[in-house]
This record gives C-alpha cells, sequence and structure tokens, in this order.
C-alpha cells in the first residue's frame, strides 16, 4: 500500500498552533508581495478574491472571502458591488455558482443559524441580483441537458443529480421572500442616469422573471432530480409550481409598487404584471395584488390605478375584466338575486371599488361598456350583483349608459341571437337591459320614449315573440311590460296577461328598472392589515378558566370485601376482548382513533386534515351518507356545499387509500343530488374556471352526468337508502308485504343501483344506452332486410351482438323478431326543468364562452380529446335524462346541435376515434330524445339535419370497420344507427325541409 502513493512535495507546519489541520490550509498561491504574511487567506481587492475562488479554497478562507464581497459598500458608484452589474462581478458570481455551490453547499447548509455572518447568508447575499439568478437559471439549464444528453446504457454521474439538486435549493433561497425584486432592480439601478441601459436592465429582468423562464426550467429540473434522489421527492421546489410562482411575483409587485416608486419602477412593475398575466394564472395574480394594494385598510387606490396607466389597452381590458370577475367570485355572488339592504351596501362599496380603477379614463369606462352589451360578455354564469355594480358606474356618465341601452335594444332583437346564443348569456343581458332601462328613464325619461317607438324596439318585441324557445319568448314578453311601464301610462301599458310574467321569476325581472344603486365607499370590503406580534398575543392568551365545583367528601369504602352471606350477589359479566388489544405489543395498541364526524363541519375539518390517514379515510366513507342525511333536516349542507365540494374535487390520494376514486366520487355527488338547483352551475363553473388537473376536471363531468341521471330516477344510489331517518323507513318485515321482497333485492324497481363506480362509469353508461337503442334497429333491419343495402344492415345484429359479447354487457340477445323501440322514461317537468337550467345551460353557455375567451389556455384543455369526448358524453347523458317531457326541449336540442356541427369539434373528432364515437353518442341521443317531434326538427332545422347526414355518411365510410368487435366497429355501427335514424326523418318529412334547404351547398 505504501507503493502506491508517491510524495510531490513536503510542507513544514513548525510553529502553527495546536489543533491545527493541515489538510484544511492550500495554497492560494498569492505572490508575498501582494499579501500580508499575518494574513495569508483575506482578499485584499476583487482580484484578489477571483483568484482565491477559482484556487479550492478552504471552508475558512471561503467564508472569509464572501465576508468581503458580501460587506456594505459606500454610496459612492465607482465602489465596486459584486451585485452591480460589471464584467468582474459577472466573473465572480460564474465562480460561486459553477465551482463552489456545487463543492461547499453541504457544508453552508449546515453552518447556517440565522446570522447574518453564517456562511449560506454570505452567499446568498453575493448572489442576490440579477446577474446572480441568471447564472443559477444557466447552470441549472446545463447540468439538466446533460444529464438528459446521458446515454441510457451506461450508468449515470450521481454527482449531476446532486449538483442539480443543490442548484434547486439555492434558487429557491435566492428567490425567498416579497422584496426579491424589488431588491435586484435597487441595486441594478444604483447609479445609471442613462435611460437606454436602464430600459436594456428592466429588459433583462422581465425576461428572467416574467417570461416564465424560472418555471419551466425548475419544472424539468426537478422531475430529473427527483427521479434520481428519492429524497428530493419531498423537498418543496415552490418555482416548479406555476400557481405558486404567480402568488409570489403578486407580492413582490405589491412589494415594489407600495414603497413609493419612482416612474421608472412603476413601469417596470406594470410591465411585469403584464408579463405575469401570461403565465397561465391571471385571476389569481390579479386578486392577489389587488386585494393588498386596492382592498386594504390604508391603502391608496391610485396605486393600483398607476400599474393600470403604464399598461397597454388591450391588457388594461384584460385586468379590468379578471376584477370584475374577482369582485363577482369574492363578494357577490353569495348576495343571491341581492334583495337584502345587505346587498345594496355590498354593491355600492364593489361600485366604489370599480369607479376608483376607471376614475377618468375613457378608455376604461368604454371597456365596461363592452363588459356589458357585448354578445359574450355581461358576467355569463355570475350573479346580477356584478351587473348592478358596474352600471352604477357607468350611470355616472350620461352618454355611456345609453349606449349600453342601445345596444342592448339591438341585440335583444337579433334572430341569429336568438336562435343560436345560450339562454344564460340572454338572461344576463336582459339583465343588464332593464336596469340601464331603468337609469336612463331617471336621466333622461324623454331619450327612453324615443327608443321605445322605433322600429328597431317594435322588430325586437316582436322576433321574441315568434321565437321557438319558451325561455326567449318569456324573456321578450319581460322586457316589453316593464320597458312599456316606464313610458306609458296605465291604460297604455303594454300587457300579455300572462300569468308568469306577474307573478316569481316575472314580476322580479320587472322590477329591476326600480334599482338604483350608488357609488359607495370601499369600506365593506376592507380586509383589516393584522400585525403578527397582535396576532401571536392574541392566540397565546389562554381563555379564563371557570372555578371547579367543590366535590363533597367521599364516605364508605371505595372497596369493600363481601361477606359469604352476600354470596348471591350477581357479578357482573366479564366484557368481551377487543381486537385491538389482541395484539402481543401494547405499544401498537391505539386508544386514540378519532370517531366518524357526525356533522358538516367535522366533515370539512376532518378532509382538511391531509396528514391524518384515520379522518381522512373516515372523511370519505362518511361524507356521502352524512350528506344525504343532512341535506333536508337544517342548513348545514346549503352553508358548506360549496366549501366542501371543493375540497372533494382537489382532494388527493396521499395515503392510496381503498376506492379512494369511488368514494370520491360518491361524497361529490351527494352533494349535486343534495342541492342540485346551485351545486349543478357550481360543478360548470369549476370545470372551466378552476385551477385542476385534466384528471379532476374529468371527476367533474362524471358526477354531473351519474348525478343528473339519479335525478331523473334512473340510477339509485346505494347510499341514498343507507342515508334515510328510521323515521323514514318501514321496517324490513313490513316493508316485505309491500314489495314481496326485502329493500335490497327491489332496489333496482325504479332503475339500476350505483354499484363502485368503474374508472370510465360514463362510457360504460354510454354504451348501455347506445345498446338500448340499437338493438330494436338492428332487429328490424334484419327482419327487414331482403338483399344487401347500402349500409349492409344484415349483418348488424350479428355485429352488435358479438360487440356486446366482447364488451361483457348483460343485455340480451337480439333475436330475429322485432322487438317495440323502448321509450324514453317520461320525468315530471320539474325535474326536467332542473336539469335543464342548473346542468345542461351551465354546460353549453360556458363552452362557448371559453371559445370565445382570450386566454388560450382554457381552449387547450376544453380540446383536450379525452376531456372534449367526456364532456359531449356528459350533455348527452343530461338531455338523454332530461327526457322528451321537458319543455326546454327545443332549446337544448338546438344548442346540443349548434355545438356538435360547429366550434371546431368536427374538426377534433378526424383521426380520433374516441371524440368521434362522442359525438356519433351525442347525436344518437338527440335524436332518441327528439322521436317523437322529428317533425318539428326537420322543419326547424333542415340545415343541420341534411349537415349532420353529409357527415355521419362520410364518418361512417372512412372506418374500416370488420376488427372482430373493436373500438372501430363499434364506433361505425353507431355511425349506421345515427344515419339510418336521420334518413327515416329525412325521407319523411322531406317536403318540410324543401324551403329551408333553398341555396343549401
Amino acid at each position: 500500500m505504501d507503493g502506491l502513493l508517491t510524495p510531490v512535495s513536503v510542507i513544514r507546519t513548525e510553529g502553527r498552533k495546536t489543533g491545527f489541520n493541515p489538510i484544511q490550509e492550500l495554497d492560494t498561491g498569492t505572490s508575498e508581495k501582494t499579501r500580508p504574511k499575518s494574513q495569508p487567506s483575506l482578499p485584499l481587492s476583487p482580484e484578489d478574491a477571483l483568484h482565491l475562488l477559482r484556487n479550492e479554497p478552504g471552508y475558512d478562507p471561503l467564508v472569509a472571502t464572501l465576508k468581503f464581497l458580501a460587506r456594505d459598500q459606500p454610496q459612492d458608484p465607482a465602489a465596486f458591488n459584486i451585485r452591480r452589474p460589471g464584467p468582474l462581478s459577472a466573473q465572480l458570481v460564474q465562480v460561486l455558482v459553477s465551482e463552489i455551490v456545487p463543492s461547499y453547499w453541504a457544508l453552508l447548509k449546515e453552518d447556517t443559524n440565522g446570522r447574518k455572518t453564517s456562511g449560506l447568508s454570505l452567499l446568498l447575499s453575493c448572489l442576490r441580483s440579477i446577474a446572480g439568478v441568471n447564472a443559477v437559471l444557466a447552470r441549472l439549464k446545463a447540468s439538466t441537458q446533460e444529464t438528459k444528453s446521458e446515454p441510457a446504457g451506461k450508468g449515470k454521474r450521481p454527482d449531476l443529480s446532486i449538483n442539480i439538486g443543490a442548484l434547486l435549493d439555492l434558487l429557491c433561497e435566492l428567490l425567498a421572500g416579497d422584496s426579491c425584486i424589488m431588491d435586484a432592480w435597487g441595486l441594478a439601478s444604483a447609479g445609471q442616469d442613462s435611460r437606454p441601459r436602464l430600459r436594456s436592465l428592466s429588459q433583462e429582468l422581465l425576461a428572467i422573471f416574467g417570461s416564465g423562464r424560472i418555471v419551466s426550467i425548475t419544472a424539468e429540473a426537478d422531475i430529473i432530480s427527483a427521479k434520481e434522489n428519492t429524497k428530493r421527492a419531498t423537498v418543496d421546489t415552490w418555482p416548479a409550481d406555476g400557481l405558486k410562482y404567480t402568488k409570489w411575483l403578486a407580492r413582490n409587485i405589491v412589494r415594489g409598487q407600495l414603497s413609493d416608486p419612482a416612474e421608472e419602477q412603476t413601469k417596470l412593475f406594470s410591465d411585469l404584471f403584464v408579463k405575469a398575466l401570461r403565465l397561465g394564472h391571471p385571476d389569481t395574480l390579479v386578486k392577489d395584488v389587488m386585494s393588498k394594494i386596492l382592498l386594504s385598510e390604508g391603502a391608496d387606490s391610485q396605486r393600483f390605478g398607476l400599474l393600470l396607466d403604464s399598461m397597454p389597452q388591450m391588457d388594461q381590458r384584460k385586468v379590468l375584466f379578471s376584477v370584475l370577475k374577482v369582485f363577482s367570485d369574492e363578494y357577490l355572488n353569495r348576495l343571491g338575486l341581492c334583495e337584502s339592504e345587505q346587498s345594496k351596501t355590498t354593491i355600492a362599496a364593489s361600485a366604489g371599488a370599480i369607479q376608483s380603477l376607471v376614475r377618468t379614463s375613457e378608455t376604461r369606462r368604454n371597456h365596461l361598456v363592452e363588459w356589458l352589451a357585448s354578445s359574450s360578455g355581461a358576467g355569463l354564469g355570475e350573479g346580477i350583483g356584478i351587473r348592478r355594480a358596474v352600471l352604477a358606474v357607468v350611470s355616472q356618465d350620461k352618454d355611456s349608459v345609453i349606449n349600453v341601452l342601445e345596444k342592448s335594444i339591438n341585440q335583444l332583437g337579433d334572430q341569429l341571437y336568438i336562435k343560436h346564443s345560450p339562454i344564460l348569456q340572454q338572461e344576463a343581458h336582459v339583465q343588464v337591459l332593464l336596469l340601464s332601462a331603468g337609469y336612463v328613464s331617471r336621466i333622461s325619461l324623454i331619450k327612453l320614449t324615443i327608443l321605445l317607438r322605433t322600429s328597431i324596439w317594435l322588430n325586437a318585441i316582436s322576433n321574441r315573440l315568434a321565437a321557438s324557445h319558451q325561455r326567449a319568448r318569456f324573456l321578450g314578453m319581460v322586457v316589453g311590460e316593464a320597458l312599456s311601464g316606464l313610458v306609458n301610462k296605465d291604460d297604455k301599458k303594454l300587457d300579455f296577461h300572462m300569468e308568469e310574467t306577474k307573478l316569481g321569476e316575472g314580476r322580479w325581472y320587472k322590477e329591476l328598472v326600480e334599482v338604483f344603486d350608488r357609488v359607495g365607499p370601499m369600506n365593506p370590503l376592507l380586509k383589516p392589515q393584522v400585525s403578527t406580534p397582535a396576532l401571536k398575543k392574541t392566540a397565546s392568551a389562554a381563555p379564563a378558566k371557570r372555578p371547579s365545583a367543590a366535590r363533597p367528601p367521599q364516605q364508605g369504602f371505595i372497596i369493600e370485601e363481601l361477606s359469604g352471606e352476600e354470596a348471591d350477589v350477581v357479578p357482573y359479566v366479564k366484557p368481551d376482548s377487543d381486537s385491538e388489544d389482541s395484539d402481543d405489543d401494547a405499544t401498537l395498541v391505539r386508544r386514540d382513533k378519532p370517531k366518524a364526524p357526525v356533522y358538516v363541519r367535522d366533515l370539512i375539518r376532518y378532509l382538511r386534515d391531509t396528514e391524518s390517514y384515520d379522518h381522512q379515510k373516515l372523511a370519505l366513507t362518511t361524507a356521502p351518507t352524512l350528506t344525504r342525511r343532512k341535506a333536508n333536516y337544517g342548513t348545514e349542507v346549503a352553508e358548506h356545499a360549496e366549501e366542501l365540494a371543493s375540497l372533494l374535487v382537489g382532494l388527493q390520494d396521499k395515503f392510496e387509500i381503498d376506492n379512494f376514486d369511488d368514494l370520491k366520487l360518491q361524497g361529490m355527488i351527494a352533494i349535486v343530488v343534495a342541492r342540485p338547483e346551485t351545486m349543478g352551475s357550481w360543478f360548470s363553473k369549476t370545470f372551466f374556471d378552476g385551477d385542476y388537473s385534466v384528471s379532476q376536471r374529468a371527476s367533474v363531468l362524471i358526477v354531473l352526468g351519474l348525478s343528473a341521471r339519479e335525478l331523473a330516477g334512473l340510477e339509485t344510489s346505494e347510499y341514498a337508502a343507507a342515508a334515510s331517518f328510521p323515521s323514514k323507513a318501514l321496517p324490513e318485515r313490513v316493508e316485505r308485504l309491500y314489495t314481496g321482497s326485502g329493500p335490497r333485492n327491489n332496489e333496482l324497481a325504479s332503475g339500476s343501483s350505483l354499484k363502485p363506480l368503474p374508472p370510465n362509469a360514463l362510457d360504460n353508461m354510454a354504451r348501455s344506452i347506445t345498446s338500448d337503442i340499437l338493438t330494436p334497429m338492428a332487429a328490424s333491419a334484419a327482419d327487414a332486410a331482403t338483399g344487401p343495402d347500402v349500409l349492409k344492415l344484415s349483418t348488424f345484429t350479428s355485429r352488435l351482438e358479438g360487440a356486446q359479447q366482447q364488451s361483457g354487457s348483460s343485455n340480451p340477445k337480439i333475436k330475429t323478431k322485432a322487438r317495440p323501440r323502448p321509450r324514453v322514461r317520461a320525468i315530471p317537468n320539474t325535474t326536467a326543468q332542473l336539469l335543464s337550467t342548473a346542468f345542461f345551460s351551465p354546460l353549453t353557455a360556458r363552452f362557448q364562452a371559453a371559445l370565445h375567451s382570450p386566454a388560450s389556455r382554457i381552449r387547450g384543455i376544453v380540446f383536450q380529446p379525452h376531456l372534449l369526448a367526456l364532456y359531449l358524453k356528459t350533455l348527452a347523458l343530461v338531455l338523454h335524462a332530461a327526457g322528451p317531457s321537458t319543455l326546454a326541449l327545443p332549446q337544448m336540442t338546438a344548442e346540443l346541435w349548434g355545438l356538435l356541427l360547429g366550434t371546431g369539434v368536427r374538426a377534433h373528432a378526424v383521426g380520433d376515434l374516441g371524440v368521434t364515437q362522442a359525438v356519433l353518442f351525442a347525436l344518437l341521443a338527440l335524436l332518441d330524445v327528439n322521436g317523437d317531434r322529428m317533425r318539428d326538427v326537420c322543419q326547424d332545422m333542415g340545415k343541420e339535419v341534411v349537415e349532420t347526414q353529409e357527415w355521419v355518411a362520410g364518418a361512417f365510410a372512412g372506418l374500416r370497420g370488420g376488427d372482430g368487435g373493436g373500438e372501430e366497429e363499434q364506433v361505425k355501427m353507431l355511425a349506421a344507427g345515427v344515419l339510418v335514424r336521420l334518413r327515416e326523418g329525412v325521407e319523411k318529412y322531406r317536403l318540410l325541409m324543401v324551403g329551408d334547404l333553398i341555396g343549401y351547398g
């Protein structure tokens, strides 16, 4: 072993202090002329520090060098500062990131103890600059690329993953705090008087912090590091999360804007705001910035206005619309119909906040007019509160409110708008029209009178009354009576003598012309700023203890031995052994197991406790039954439904609980069934607006589809019987006398029973409905066919039978004898109307709003193939559950048919069997529900029928089939069924379609 090591040189260590470790001392190579002998390891200049860092210094010399570089610099701009841009500072930063951090990061982390003189604090002080963050990102990207370029067959270098982990930790430490960006800009711009130089520095800062570069590089590096190092999987690398990074940017923007900035700094943070809006979370960014700058006690509303003034016009519009959405979600939607006095106060405060943003800007006021009167505006799906607040601001200018009224009247009578716009959109615009008419009547009654005598107004009412949809006619009648009552006397007022316009909702609509909201102070919306010490003092204050009541002294023996005469006393029975006590190790026995929650607030508390397995499992298993049991008893579910639903939607399977997905879905279904009027639209809004993954959005669609079928009576959940109170259920023996069987054996009397839900629950349900519709058609075609025809339906029976056997369907085999087609179950109109207003309309309306939304992220999510197919199947299931007795069936048919033919749905169906199957299934459900009104469909939607027939025929011809009952074969059979139904309608009602089809093609 001695021969393996050959000494290169010998260094004498005479005169050293006792205990000195010679291994830690390195020769820096500095000449004796430039360095005193008394301090051999301390740099005297930045060049000295650079030379020392490049020669692998010991830990003590490294700390001394970092202390020299991080020392407080005088105000003289000519003095060297490593945090200022310069060639020498760039070299020092590069050496620190590429050489010092990989070698000494572990030691630097051990030396951190909160002191400013610790090694880690000194290193972070040297690198907290634009150049420092940029160097870390460049090094992190290079290490990531080097790791990805390594050959798969060879062993990977372990140092790369370690270095990536060290750089990720360093980046998290550098970006920590709310003043990181402001401090970096202050150091970079200190002493810079040249505007081109300041502009160059601001562009560099925006490119680093506002372009999403940090998120993309950090996310990729974090994934690679977590694969190579299991310890990294539990580390929170927050810059890799787009939402957390956006919140961090919001806090930095707030700190920079509230620090009384100069003009250049205001422009910088305004540009950073614009950049951050494009990172994918604009509403979160606007909400966080607005809550701190505009809606905090002592805040100056002009600071938020300064941010808007420095933005381009289109970005001002985007921010203003996001502000309106935040006000609606946070304050106004919870007010409902806004009939209480508290609602007026909240609306006035919201109007005051919006007015502080608009101020004297004519451009931003025009943006509000556009939001109210545009064909896709006015807050689709939002409550009336936000429209009242915006109109209170717009009414401050006479010309603006008159402009809103004129545009609303023109839009009211547009035939294309009446026919193709979602009914939720029309309701919102009718509310705007009525509110603006009330303001105009108070400002200038003569102007309103002139408007109601024009041909535009008369045509609008005529077109509304001639509409095929009952809801569109109702809105036209309400508007006509309300506006006529403002300008005409009692004997000349328009009156349709309809009960629906005089009671309930019709009366509420007509009373909107009397609403007058003022612009008030923002005090009801302000959030108090509680200081941290006061908060701690309040939290630590112990509640006063009640004096305990004095206990009487115990008398007699505590333990008394019985004599033989009392042997006839029966002793207590020995308790049965507890299964939990059977373990040999007493330390494993648990006595603190939580009990199942009995209140909804306890259920919410259990769901929030993501660190407890017992709480999570108890909450999931109890949620379906508890929610259903409490639905009609008290107000617990009504008050906490949205909070409970949001917790369930975002819940993650952290502990790998059995049947986690099924229990989660059943809990959400129970909430929708308990509160269908509100939670149906809430889940629809969550699907489009919530910040959730594709799988979570898919679960929302599954919940809506299954809930609709259960409300329609087509499904029966096993939790429904378990949730009923004993007073509502007969004893099992008595119930058997009426039903002829046990309670569990006859659950399928009104529908099937919901078993544990598979991941493809909607697909199975769609397949079952398709089979029920196509089986009679195939049997009739097999009997009637005497030879080969175009669709070859003589072989359709055997194909369908093979597909059913392969998919495990329990439907009966197709017989040669034709069976009568099963009729769609007719359910009460109340439930059908509920499915239309709370489930179907919100889904279709928000889909169209998402298509016209400027945020491309929403369109990308909606048109994801799997999600789009599931969305179309959900709409079809809701329509099928509503049934043919739905009063809104014509409007629902028109909306779904137009959605299938337009909006790019057919384009996404090309080359994707899943989307094609979903489109064909939706068409089949449409034709099945409208089977008894096919004449009206062909008369009102002739072009759509012919266009659909041509598209389905092309899809049928493009499918090969013949794959033994595979997916393509099933899609081809589905296309054949749709094509047969369409051709039956076209052949039967061809004469009705002739006039509508003139010029088609």
